[in-house]
């Protein structure tokens, strides 16, 4: 029999609170079973949800990690999940690089305000400088 976990042990060992497995689960991205009032995670759930939690480090939504899951759970052709996996990824990457470039260009705006303003202040300390 494959080890179970508690709803406790998995958000200990991931460092997540138990509300967001039981919204993990709310999203399908988990499946416990249940033993009276308790949630019991099978190997194949924390696996999910150590994926998912990477999936969320890379800017994956919850719904994104959900689809991606499905096609793993109901596809069983590997070429096509890789493929689809693959676009995801890519499209991941473009939407980081175009921050990247709102970043730095947010940044030479800053800069070039920054001196402004020092430029600015240096002007007036020079008109206020008293005179001998």
């Amino acid at each position: 029999m494959s080890k179970a976990y508690t709803i406790s042990e998995l958000a200990q060992e991931f460092g997540v609170t138990t509300r967001t497995l039981r919204h993990y689960e709310d999203q399908g991205l988990v499946t416990p079973t249940r033993e009276g009032v308790n949630r019991i995670y099978s190997h194949r759930d924390r696996v999910r949800l150590k994926l998912a939690l990477r999936g969320k480090r890379l800017g994956f939504s919850l719904s994104e990690l959900r689809e991606l899951f499905q096609l793993y759970d109901l596809a069983h052709d590997e070429r096509r999940q890789l493929s689809e996996f693959a676009v995801k990824l890519e499209r991941r990457r473009a939407q980081l690089e175009q921050q990247r470039e709102d970043v730095e260009v947010m940044l030479n705006e800053i800069n070039f305000f920054a001196n402004q303003c020092q430029r600015l202040l240096a002007d007036a300390d020079i008109t206020k400088a008293p005179a001998t």
